[in-house]
């Protein structure tokens, strides 16, 4: 049960870390579709 826990909270890290990588992503493409 403790490593549940344990699994389920590293995801949650992981789920975090992958939406700031998505919303950096679609700023840095914002920026570059207006520099074109």
């Amino acid at each position: 049960m403790k490593r549940l826990k344990q699994l389920e909270d590293e995801n949650a890290c992981l789920k975090k870390i992958v939406a700031d990588l998505t919303l950096d992503r679609e700023m840095l493409q914002d920026v570059i579709k207006r520099k074109l």
